[in-house]
């Protein structure tokens, strides 16, 4: 989802937080909740890349609609902004094996490292996505990240352990182009 231009970068901390809680209540709204679920995000200066399970497409459409709603207006109460805060519409790619998603996983999780400014921490961890709750690293990142998990569990065999047979992810690992 990319946004339009000339807003603030969204890994402001200010901006993130909100974004982030957006994307929490996206999958725990009762209307789509249980068929629609952000299972991985990852926060980039002017867009955001999203793991999804939805139950089809109408839901998918919905549930993106649903979440682009939501950060928008938590957006433009932070700014004290009207109007659309993505320009488009959203991209989809239905992954369809574990060799898929889990491409997907290191592609969201390790976004930040294609680009100039790195913002994560020592251990190649980006503090704006969901990969400090992220439980299938090769690697020990330490206990778990305090605060409510902005994201849920994956409820599909791929989303879950399928995409684990490729092997889990390394802290280390570069994400391939789009």
């Amino acid at each position: 989802m990319r946004a339009r231009p000339g807003l603030p970068p969204f890994r402001e901390q200010a901006l993130f937080g909100a974004i982030r809680g957006a994307i929490r209540e996206a999958s725990r709204s009762p209307a789509v909740g249980k068929a629609f679920r952000v299972l991985h995000f990852s926060v980039q200066r002017d867009h955001l890349h999203l793991i999804v399970e939805a139950q089809d497409a109408s839901t998918l459409a919905r549930g993106m609609q649903g979440l682009g709603v939501r950060v928008a207006r938590t957006v433009n109460r932070l700014l004290r902004a009207r109007g659309p805060v993505f320009r488009e519409r959203f991209h989809s790619h239905e992954l369809r094996t574990p060799r898929e998603v889990r491409n997907a996983l290191v592609y969201v999780l390790m976004n930040f490292k294609k680009h100039a400014r790195v913002h994560g921490d020592e251990l190649g961890i980006d503090a704006f996505s969901s990969a400090p709750w992220f439980d299938g690293f090769r690697e020990a990142i330490g206990p778990p990240r305090e605060g409510e998990r902005p994201v849920v569990a994956a409820r599909t065999w791929l989303g879950s352990a399928g995409w684990r047979r490729r092997g889990l992810v390394s802290l280390g690992e570069l994400p391939a182009s789009a």
